[in-house]
């Protein structure tokens, strides 16, 4: 196994955390926005104000599109563990 494949693997295995973890990241960087602004327009400086609704939302998200993410994780172990006898080599 050359240094070319092993970093063409860790570039895409890369890619695809960033590739699943962004919406739920995305999401998680809206809602606390949202509630930013909720908070600066009501003059409530409370800081507990954020953690529960992230956490439903979030929790919403990975609901949502948990399926995608365990399709495309899994998607990808398949093709690393199908192309094994290439490593080895």
């Amino acid at each position: 196994m050359t240094v070319d494949e092993v970093t063409a693997i860790a570039s895409s295995a890369l890619f695809l955390v960033i590739k699943v973890a962004a919406p739920v990241l995305l999401v998680s960087l809206i809602v606390g926005l949202i509630i930013s602004i909720f908070q600066t327009v009501t003059s409530i400086q409370e800081q507990t104000l954020t953690f529960i609704p992230k956490i439903l939302a979030v929790f919403l998200a990975l609901i949502v599109i948990g399926n995608w993410m365990l399709t495309e994780m899994s998607g990808f172990m398949v093709s690393l563990w199908s192309d094994f006898s290439l490593y080895v080599r």
